[in-house]
């Protein structure tokens, strides 16, 4: 792993930083050992043994190859601890002095030398060993004084022997460890430890069974503090290859995932039971946004400042081809003609991939702009491809198509007898567009309200300066359904749209994989939340999902107009435009989305708090990591919301939504 940043600090500079309760990381010049200090918390992670470095002296004395030594160093053991605010560990190899030795018998590794070290050499890496300490006591002291009790998680990693096939993935040593004091962490730990998945790996943890840590580190750590409790495990190497030493990289990142979340969780309940002080696991972790991330997100949202999918797929000449269409329904063949796109695929895409994504700490946060680069690699190619062959195909790989369960749902509310409702009077664009003007300044939404004549839906709320919520000027609005869109668009869209520009990190503007889904499915939810459910609008979601069916099986206008019109009723100028919504492009499967999406949002609300998808543009996937991240202060909690009124839905219509099968 490469260091965070460069800056090499004498050891008089590191204990004054301690001594301030400064954080800081750097290297320490007059020893082979690197520290990370993000926040000053009473939870330390240490890898003594991660270094390969000899100084150059010594490199021609090693008689051990690159893999011989490879089998007793503990290669990225730093990047496993690399999440947690404090971290130290080594650079210098093991074989020149080991940290988890005595000093004086830290450079007893007669088989990795030609001929024993001369006194000079062994005084060199003696007075190493001796800095490291003194830099650890220093932190440890200050920790304490802090905060009274400490948990030091040090961390090694091993090589199975052929006699040792049953070895555990993680393993605690307690030989040193006073388990009638600490017993119940220990306990606590190795239950977390248990709980981590990795990929085609029967993951387990157990205590002494390989090893019993019987080391340095904690040996020297109870003999100068009481109020500290040292934690040796050790991690079986099932991330690399033994002999080659080749990285299996999703077991190297699953496994970094769920250390954090074994350290984290293990830590608070440290605290809650021996400091007696109320927290969370996400409380154990670092307020500060890593550098790394916030270069990242910067870059990321500069990249993308023109992907905007709606703008670019929606029809420019819709009234010409509507006219085309009326005069010759069953021959009609769409020309749609779209706005230029002005991105270079290639070049966006080697951009994109070139941000250094890896050099983020935090494992859940590097998958999370991992997911996030891959998909909009997926959203270019479908950008790239309107009007194409190629787009149905990529349309199909970015918002998937309808499974049976979704077209049984859809079938279901439209053949159960549609429910009356109270619509209200009818409204221009134009009036409609007054009314939710009123409502967004209400909410204090600088924002414009704007009719269009270019939209195939009805409303559609554009992220780029200012905001705008475009309403689709050849149609009138119902007050039933302008108080839904208010909701719905203005509640959900343009709220997430202001709060993700309220946040620290750009990422949740561009928007996380599976926001479609989420967005619109908590849009629907914010309607039901606020009393404007109705069984109409249910059936006109449920058509889209089966007009995205009927697409992508006739492969014409035409035939899925008309099986609109004959066989689910809807009047022509809603199959119409509900046709064309799923044929623009080229074929367009998002609508399917939105009755899945409802469906999964409510049963979610149902279980647990969804507040925090109101942040931005979030997904469902990643609510767990949002929470945290709330919780942390990386991200501010949302501000703008939509009106949850806690009104149930008609006896009736609540009995037809509660029948739908969700996944």
């Amino acid at each position: 792993m490469a260091n965070p940043v460069s800056k090499v600090y004498t050891l008089e500079e590191m204990l004054s930083l301690i001594q301030r309760g400064q954080p800081f990381s750097g290297e320490l010049d007059s020893a082979g050992c690197f520290i990370k200090i993000e926040q000053y918390l009473p939870v330390v992670c240490t890898a003594i043994h991660a270094g390969n470095r000899l100084r150059a002296e010594l490199q021609p004395l090693c008689q051990l190859s690159a893999a011989q030594r490879r089998l007793e160093e503990a290669p990225f053991s730093d990047q496993l601890i690399a999440s947690q605010p404090i971290t130290l560990w080594s650079l210098d190899s093991r074989f020149e002095y080991d940290l988890n030795r005595a000093r004086t018998l830290s450079t007893r590794y007669k088989s990795a030398w030609k001929r024993p070290l001369n006194d000079r050499q062994r005084a060199i890496s003696h007075e190493k060993h001796a800095q490291f300490y003194r830099l650890y006591e220093a932190l440890i002291a200050k920790l304490e004084s802090m905060f009274g009790m400490v948990i030091v998680f040090d961390l090694y990693t091993y090589q199975p022997t052929s006699t040792e096939p049953s070895a555990p993935v993680f393993n605690i040593g307690s030989a040193q460890i006073d388990m009638q004091r600490w017993g119940n962490v220990v306990k606590r730990f190795t239950s977390e430890l248990g709980k981590i998945q990795l990929p085609h790996i029967e993951s387990d943890a157990a205590v002494d069974a390989v090893f019993e840590g019987r080391g340095y580190l904690i040996a020297h750590t109870n003999a100068h503090f009481d109020r500290t409790l040292v934690l040796p495990t050790e991690v079986k190497k099932v991330f690399l290859d033994p002999d080659s030493g080749t990285v299996y990289p999703l077991v190297l990142d699953a496994m970094k995932s769920g250390l954090k979340q074994a350290f984290s969780e293990t830590s608070a309940y440290f605290q809650r039971r021996h400091n007696r002080r109320r927290t969370t696991k996400a409380k154990m972790l670092s307020s500060s946004i890593e550098p790394a991330v916030l270069a990242i997100d910067k870059a990321l949202s500069k990249l993308t400042r023109k992907v905007e999918t709606l703008k670019y797929i929606n029809p420019t000449n819709m009234t010409s081809e509507r006219k085309r269409f009326d005069a010759a329904p069953s021959r009609y063949q769409p020309d749609f003609r779209y706005k230029q796109l002005p991105i270079h695929a290639n070049e966006f895409k080697h951009k994109l991939y070139q941000l250094p994504i890896d050099t983020i700490s935090d494992p859940d946060l590097k998958q999370l702009y991992s997911s996030v680069v891959n998909k909009l690699s997926e959203k270019i190619d479908l950008l790239t491809s309107i009007g194409q062959d190629s787009f149905l195909y990529n349309s199909l790989r970015f918002y998937g198509r309808p499974d049976a369960n979704a077209i049984s749902n859809a079938q279901f509310l439209l053949y159960a007898k549609t429910l009356p409702e109270e619509k209200g009077p009818q409204y221009t664009a134009e009036q409609a567009a007054e009314v939710m003007l009123q409502a967004a300044k209400a909410w204090g939404m600088k924002c414009n309200v704007t009719p269009t004549a270019s939209l195939a839906a009805r409303a559609m709320v554009s992220g780029q300066k200012p905001p705008t919520l475009y309403l689709n000027s050849k149609v009138t609005f119902s007050h039933a359904e302008v108080q839904r869109l208010i909701q719905h668009e203005l509640g959900v869209h343009m709220a997430t749209t202001f709060n993700a520009r309220s946040q620290p990190l750009r990422i949740f503007s561009i928007g996380l994989p599976g926001a479609t889904e989420s967005q619109e499915g908590l849009a629907i939810l914010a309607e039901y939340k606020a009393g404007y459910m109705s069984h109409d609008r249910l059936q006109t979601l449920a058509t889209r999902v089966l007009a995205v069916d009927s697409m992508l099986k006739e492969q014409n206008f035409y035939q899925t107009f008309d099986y609109l019109v004959d066989e689910l009723g809807q009047d022509r100028d809603s199959a119409f435009v509900t046709t064309t919504r799923v044929y623009r492009g080229g074929g367009f499967t998002k609508d399917h989305l939105y009755l899945e999406g409802f469906l999964h949002t409510l049963s979610q609300s149902q279980k647990r708090s969804i507040d925090n998808l109101l942040v931005g543009k979030c997904s469902h996937e990643y609510l767990d990591l949002i929470d945290e991240l709330v919780e942390r202060g990386w991200l501010l909690k949302p501000k703008h919301r939509y009106d949850d009124k806690g009104v149930e839905p008609e006896p009736i219509l609540k009995y037809l939504i509660d029948s739908l099968r969700h996944r």
